[in-house]
């Protein structure tokens, strides 16, 4: 398989973007990065980590970026590194990109074939393969990575076989587990890894790693990026998305009748309700969930001091609302109903909230 087949299938990739092992240039969680460093300078760099955080703010990213700096040869003679960079044309970030370091295994989903459609899972055969690394010393003595991108696709089985060599790991080992919801990580996993928490990332971070992408993200106009950045919540990804002006203009639509609420404008809600309900309408249904979900995390910020008793009627609704898109899902029901009975509960949650 060529190298641009096999990117254009990795199933985590967003399409158009380097994936995260190809990008050099990192932007923001200088905390985090500088707690990784502080391991390396000591000595005493812990030998898993569980990196978590909003999909699309630079987990992966930051995972490779240890992978290379641990597995550069200079790393010898460089005990007390600064910063995690290593140059794009150097031969260990060559064999990373390419995932043909031999001290390298990574664990995700397995990209599609010509024969085959993208794993939805990392299932246990692929873990134990993977993990094999660990049975022997490094050819050169130094370090062995294993990153898990991500954590949310492991089975139960393949997470307790990664589990298994995390409890006892072999001298100068390096598991990095990258997590959108790391509160959901097996707990005998969780308790066995340091945790680092990255956060959103800074609009002007954004702005700088979306114009880093190259073509054609450094020329999108900034008018569209100004206007999707507020919905973007912080993720290069979510951004990137967001970037079309017809999404902007739906997730807008659906915030104004978020924002009505609890008066309802029945004839829009039902409007809504019919377009989301055909069956091209995949897309845009999810973008109404985010936006839905969106607008409930910011009302449960906005009135934090209220007290847990008195929210409770907005995080109630989040839940059965998260819980019957899934039935949805699961058994392909009408989307309509749903959506009318989504607006009511919520705007009985502001009347009981307000």
């Amino acid at each position: 398989m060529s190298r641009d087949v096999q990117e254009a299938a990795e199933p985590d990739q967003f399409d158009g973007a380097p994936h995260p092992r190809d990008q050099f240039a990192f932007f923001g969680h200088r905390e985090g990065e500088e707690a990784l460093i502080e391991g390396l300078r000591s000595g005493r760099l812990h030998h898993a980590w569980l990196i978590g955080g909003p999909q699309g703010i630079g987990k992966a990213t930051l995972a490779y970026r240890l992978a290379r700096a641990v597995l550069a040869p200079r790393r010898a003679n460089d005990p007390s590194p600064a910063r995690l960079d290593v140059a794009p044309d150097t031969s260990v970030a060559r064999q990373i990109s390419a995932l043909s370091h031999p001290n390298l295994s990574v664990l995700r989903r397995a990209p599609a074939t010509d024969k085959k459609a993208a794993s939805t899972t990392i299932p246990v055969d692929a873990v134990r393969k993977a993990l094999n690394m660990f049975g022997s010393t490094a050819a050169d003595g130094g370090y062995r990575v294993c990153i898990v991108d991500s954590a949310e696709d492991l089975t139960i089985s393949s997470a307790n076989a990664l589990l298994k060599v995390i409890e006892e790991p072999p001298p100068r080992s390096l598991f990095l587990i990258v997590s959108h919801a790391p509160q959901r990580v097996l707990p005998t996993i969780r308790s066995r890894c340091r945790r680092l928490l990255l956060r959103p990332l800074a609009e002007g971070e954004v702005r700088s790693a979306i114009r880093s992408l190259g073509e054609p993200w450094a020329t999108v106009p900034d008018e569209l990026l100004d206007q999707a950045m507020p919905y973007g919540e912080g993720s290069v990804r979510r951004t990137l998305e967001l970037l079309d002006a017809d999404k902007v203009a739906f997730v807008e639509q659906v915030t104004r009748l978020l924002d009505g609420l609890p008066k309802a404008d029945a004839k829009q809600i039902y409007a809504l309700a019919e377009a989301l309900s055909r069956r091209d309408a995949d897309d845009s249904y999810e973008l109404a969930l985010e936006t839905v979900e969106r607008w409930v995390s910011g009302k449960l910020h906005e009135r934090a001091g209220a007290g847990a008793a008195r929210l409770a009627p907005l995080v109630e609704v989040c839940e059965k609302i998260a819980r019957t898109a899934r039935e949805i899902d699961v058994f392909n029901l009408d989307r309509r109903p749903f959506i009318l009975t989504l607006f009511d509960d919520l705007a009985e949650a502001v009347r009981r909230t307000a």
